[in-house]
């Protein structure tokens, strides 16, 4: 059954930080959004709008202002021939089903739906509509996808589940597992993990799951950043426990910075430029040396759109990443604009931690 995520007001379309935080808690607790819809108050579509997914088979949660609330209630009972009471000081439709401060979920036909009263700087009331599908995601690096999907399909089709497979960068895949009635992800997820023990995570969060294993071996982290400008900091700092892996990193824009924080050499930097396999080796290793962690990660590049030259168009980028032994470098040529750039050069960086010591994340 699809699930589509319905805003009604204008602070859902402008204010982009509580948007993006409703959709994360909605994804916490429920299915995959089939879509999103806006609303702006006062739109005499929107009637026609629940008219319609009230006659389907969907799954809907309407998020809606506090002015918007009540209005809300009285559409819902146009279309479903019911009447608004009061419980928990809320006007709602009286076949609500289940009912908490701020959300009340209402079945119709086939359809269910939770409505949801939000505003801006305040929690996001309970969601009452539950995901009843058994669901799980692993991660796969260094595997194409056609290689990938011909080796899973057959143990998909041994344990009744089915996979979709999807490209995060290059050598990164994650995988979306689906019980089907009589499926066992768990044996699938083991026969998979026992097909590629080097290649395989069984986790949906990947940072959580980095967290998790270097604070089991008692590691740290750190990182020196350019032209990610302390994006890599916060994919590790928006997780909880990050604080006990990440002692700290290094935004180092200006070359001034690179050698007085970094202990860069001038040198170099004037021979081979700040975007450069030989400055981000420095990078990682000074971030190293002056936090004492046990792995760094250094990100040096062009996000664009301008700065580019014939030698270093934009979208050129170069990800360093050391251990107390190791240390490895790469060369990336990006596509996409600024954001979808600095996105990328991020997630090569993991990917070239977790595979710096394949002994422990896998």
């Amino acid at each position: 059954m699809e699930l589509h995520l319905l805003f009604i007001g204008n602070k859902f379309i402008y204010n982009k930080s509580l948007k993006e935080y409703i959709i994360r808690k909605v994804e916490e607790k429920t299915d995959f959004i089939s879509s999103l819809t806006f609303f702006k108050e006062n739109d005499k579509a929107i009637f026609l709008y629940l008219e319609k997914e009230l006659n389907s088979s969907t799954k809907l949660i309407i998020v809606t202002t506090k002015q918007s609330f009540s209005t809300i209630g009285k559409l819902l009972c146009t279309v479903t021939s019911d009447n608004q009471i009061l419980k928990e000081n809320m006007l709602i439709p009286s076949n609500s089903s289940l009912f908490e401060e701020g959300s009340y979920l209402v079945d119709y036909q086939h359809s269910s739906i939770n409505v949801l009263c939000v505003d801006e700087m305040q929690n996001v009331p309970n969601i009452l509509l539950q995901n009843h599908e058994v669901e799980a995601t692993v991660h796969i690096f260094d595997e194409d996808k056609e290689s990938a999907l011909a080796m899973l399909s057959a143990i998909a089709q041994t344990y009744e589940v089915s996979i979709e497979i999807t490209n995060i960068i290059e050598g990164w895949l994650r995988v979306d597992i689906q019980s089907n009635k009589y499926g066992n992800i768990s044996k699938f997820i083991h026969s998979s993990k026992q097909l590629l023990p080097t290649k395989l995570i069984a986790a949906s969060n990947i940072i959580q799951y980095i967290i998790k294993r270097l604070w089991e071996n008692q590691k740290k982290i750190t990182f020196a950043e350019s032209c990610s400008g302390g994006l890599l900091s916060y994919y590790f700092t928006k997780e909880d426990g990050a604080s006990k892996v990440l002692d700290g990193a290094l935004v180092t824009y200006s070359n001034a910075l690179k050698e007085n924080w970094l202990a860069v050499e001038h040198k170099a930097l004037l021979e081979h430029g700040a975007v450069s396999v030989e400055i981000v080796a420095q990078m990682s290793e000074g971030a190293l040396n002056v936090s004492n962690a046990d792995y760094s990660l250094s990100i040096s590049g062009i996000a664009g759109p301008t700065g580019g030259t014939a030698l270093k168009p934009v979208g050129t980028v170069y990800v360093g990443v050391r251990s107390k032994t190791l240390h490895e470098e790469m060369h990336l040529q990006l596509h996409g604009d600024r954001n979808y750039i600095q996105q990328q050069s991020v997630l090569f960086a993991i990917k070239m931690l977790i595979a710096i010591d394949k002994e422990m994340f896998f």
